[in-house]
């Protein structure tokens, strides 16, 4: 999925110019410009910063475009499972144009050296995961917690986190999170 094309899509179609998103998100030109053109990835907390602008959660960033089906599917097919990929991050999303949906439900590969961004992240409602390959390093608050495989956590709204992987191997994180943004 292009991250560049489909911010600059969205921008013009809520009628902002580069300067104006920028100045909203707290950013500068260059940084919009820069993402537009692909020329950098944006992490997680860089996009989510960014559409704070608009204003847009990733879960609607990504989703916008989809014509929502009637009746939708109750089973998703790994090849149906959405793609939304971040920056060196790989994210699949259950059903995401499910109507209505007050859940999200993914499976984020974290690559060695990756991480969802220097910027804790805060959710509105509750965050809960399971470590199903790796070691990835949690950051809640100023606490540090090692997860190996089979660990999990919970976070409640307002918990300050960020995910990081400074391990050799890949880690592969299944969670959920209410609303349904990422």
């Amino acid at each position: 999925m292009d991250v560049g094309i489909r911010l600059q899509s969205i921008r013009k179609l809520k009628g902002l110019s580069q300067r104006e998103l920028a100045k909203r998100a707290g950013v500068t030109n260059s940084t919009i410009s820069m993402i537009e053109k692909n020329s950098v990835s944006p992490s997680i907390s860089s996009l989510k910063k960014v559409l704070g602008g608009i204003p847009m959660s990733l879960m609607e960033f990504f989703s916008l475009d989809l014509a929502v089906e009637a009746s939708p599917p109750v089973v998703y097919r790994a090849a149906e499972q959405a793609e939304l990929s971040c920056g060196p991050l790989s994210m699949r999303l259950v059903g995401k144009d499910h109507p209505e949906r007050a859940l999200a439900f993914l499976s984020v590969t974290y690559p060695p050296g990756a991480d969802s961004g220097a910027a804790l992240l805060v959710q509105q409602g509750e965050e809960a995961g399971i470590l199903v390959e790796g070691r990835l390093e949690l950051q809640v608050g100023e606490q540090t917690h090692l997860l190996e495989s089979g660990d999990s956590y919970y976070l409640v709204a307002g918990q300050p986190h960020r995910f990081r992987n400074p391990f050799a191997t890949p880690a592969r994180l299944i969670s959920a999170a209410t609303p349904a943004h990422c």
